[in-house]
């Protein structure tokens, strides 16, 4: 797992939790898709993960046309691809769309919102985690639109979840210092979260996130996760693993469907495609961060992936985000 820990230190993930609810059946509320939420959250582009943790009582969750899955407390479901979804527990009622009423639900903060018919009471916190949107790819490409994990069997779910919920109530009271605590709380919930669900999926699964788990492949990500500018070859690779070099490159494009080394080169790509984004650097000097001898090698290989040299690419990616009225 130590290949999950290095990749989502390199993503800047950050979080924060934005909704408190005491609904009472029957209710229904529709979240927008996230990419309507990110302008209001970031002036810079984000991808924007939602969860919703429920505290007490139940409620389902589905995505648009999609089966309802069932949530109790403890559980946390997750849109790790921002997908439009809804809430709810009780009979069909008339659905109190968040879409509409966007700008109103990100100021109430964490108030407590009240809402419902009156019924059987669901307790639960909503957040968000924000992070870049072209190096979160690799690990967010293996999870599904929508997924739920219980933290609260064991004790450090159970304090994640207590620690969420006081810390909630703090910030409603506007303590010092809430807002900063509930960021690093949601970000570790979110890390447990998705540790759970690897540890879970099924023995024949691939994909990066099951790649991430296996003892040889997990090494070898980790490794040109934490250094990809070192002069990495497949030898040598597979000699700091400790596996021959033909066993890591079939276990390797069996779980993640390419070699080692052009991995390598993509991940190198897209470091330099944020760094040209978000930093003032030269060219020359993120080529040789990243792992290129040579500015022009760098800026062809860039070319290649990203249809236009790494100059053109830093202007059209610092175009300002438009920001909602």
């Amino acid at each position: 797992m130590d290949a999950l820990s290095t990749i989502l230190k390199s993503v800047k993930l950050e979080g924060a939790v934005f909704y408190n609810a005491d609904f009472s059946s029957p209710w229904c509320v529709r979240t927008p898709p996230s990419m309507q939420a990110a302008p209001y959250l970031s002036s810079e582009p984000r991808h924007v993960i939602i969860y919703h943790l429920v505290t007490h009582g139940r409620a389902y969750a589905n995505l648009e046309n999609g089966p309802r899955i069932s949530l109790e407390a403890g559980d946390i479901v997750v849109f790790p691809h921002g997908d439009a979804h809804f809430l709810g527990n009780g009979r069909e009622v008339e659905v109190r769309d968040h879409g509409q009423l966007l700008q109103e639900v990100l100021a109430q903060g964490l108030k407590l919102a009240r809402f419902g018919g009156g019924g059987e009471p669901t307790r639960f916190v909503c957040g968000y985690l924000m992070c870049d949107p072209r190096l979160s790819k690799a690990f967010l490409g293996g999870l599904p639109p929508i997924f739920k994990v219980n933290i609260g069997q064991d004790k450090t779910g159970q304090w994640l979840g207590n620690s969420i919920r006081y810390s909630v109530e703090q910030a409603a009271e506007l303590n010092a210092g809430s807002e900063i605590v509930l960021a690093k709380l949601s970000e570790a919930l979110f890390v447990e979260t998705l540790r759970r669900f690897v540890e879970a999926l099924p023995p024949g699964q691939t994909g990066w996130l099951a790649g991430a788990r296996d003892p040889e492949v997990g090494s070898a990500l980790a490794l040109v996760h934490r250094q990809p500018s070192d002069p990495w070859t497949i030898a040598e690779l597979a000699k700091r693993v400790g596996v021959s070099r033909s066993v890591l490159a079939e276990r390797f494009h069996h779980f993640l469907g390419v070699p080692p080394m052009a991995y390598l080169t993509r991940w190198r790509l897209q470091l330099g495609a944020q760094l040209l984004a978000s930093t003032s650097r030269s060219v020359a000097q993120i080529a040789v961060e990243v792992g290129y001898e040579s500015e022009p090698a760098f800026n062809r290989a860039f070319k290649r992936e990203f249809g236009s040299p790494p100059a053109r690419f830093r202007k059209e990616s610092r175009s300002p985000v438009p920001q909602p009225n």
